[in-house]
């Protein structure tokens, strides 16, 4: 479902009715006159509508992360805030940019359109700039021929699905100063072919059982997941488009299974 669109639907309703009776519907009723329901409830849902279309659409956004691709710096589970304005304001529904403010940067958690099917939201760590040439070969990440330095960080498992556990290895990885955790399983292989999707500026990209090199062209980003043997991404659909991007996540605000995630903040 689309959920801005039902919002700006609702609030163009609501916000008819409610000029409407102002103008109109107000000077025919008595002055004791009773509403009509179908003007009383328009009215009363108008204002927090449009709250919360404005605080959805330029401000912030809630998010539920709903596999582990992302692991272990987002769990299945969470509940997470999207900062809306920080990569530029966007009108609401056709996502259109309007006016500047950041772009993202490298090691930056980014919300975004799936480019193969814009409904569905998907988050990843942006890797790669517009121009960047990203290596990932032997489990090991570099931009433009620089390798990022990772040190490992014990080892890690988690519940695949509900039914197996998952036993692998956390590292930690830097961008420049800042890092986030990774986790890396030494069993798979650095690629699964078969799983590479055809994408536009496939041709930028050459890949093989070790890994890929991708340069990333104009008005595009690179993005991996944290669990870099369980995620669905650029490596396999490609790049994403800058009209696709959603915002940049900050915060995990909830999560029923473990309340100690509440308020962590998203390196």
């Amino acid at each position: 479902m689309n959920f801005p669109l039902v919002l700006l639907i609702l609030l163009t309703v609501t916000g008819s009715i409610w000029l409407l009776d102002i103008f109109f519907l107000k000077r025919r009723r008595e002055p004791d006159g009773v509403e009509p329901w179908w003007v009383e409830y328009p009215k009363s849902f108008f204002p927090v509508i449009l709250i919360v279309f404005c605080l959805r659409s330029f401000l912030v956004e809630p998010f539920k992360i709903p596999s582990g691709s992302m692991i272990p710096t987002l769990l299945v589970g969470d509940f997470i805030l999207v900062n809306k304005f920080t990569y530029g304001i966007r009108l609401p529904v056709v996502n259109r940019k309007v006016i500047e403010v950041n772009q993202p940067k490298h090691g930056e958690v980014m919300v975004f359109r799936y480019p193969e099917d814009p409904s569905i939201d998907y988050i990843k760590r942006v890797v790669g700039l517009p121009g960047d040439i990203v290596t990932y070969r032997h489990k090991k990440l570099s931009i433009n021929g620089v390798p990022l330095k990772i040190e490992l960080d014990g080892d890690y498992k988690y519940i695949e699905s509900g039914l197996a556990y998952i036993y692998t290895q956390r590292f930690r990885e830097y961008v420049g100063e800042k890092s986030h955790s990774i986790l890396i399983n030494q069993e798979m292989p650095g690629m699964l072919l078969s799983n590479v999707h055809y994408f536009p500026f496939r041709e930028n990209c050459s890949f093989d059982r070790m890994g890929f090199t991708c340069k990333v062209p104009d008005g595009n980003y690179f993005t991996l997941g944290d669990n870099r043997d369980g995620s669905s991404d650029s490596r396999y659909w490609g790049f994403v488009p800058e009209e696709n991007i959603v915002g940049k996540a900050f915060m995990v605000w909830w999560n029923f299974s473990d309340l100690s995630r509440i308020g962590l903040t998203i390196e």
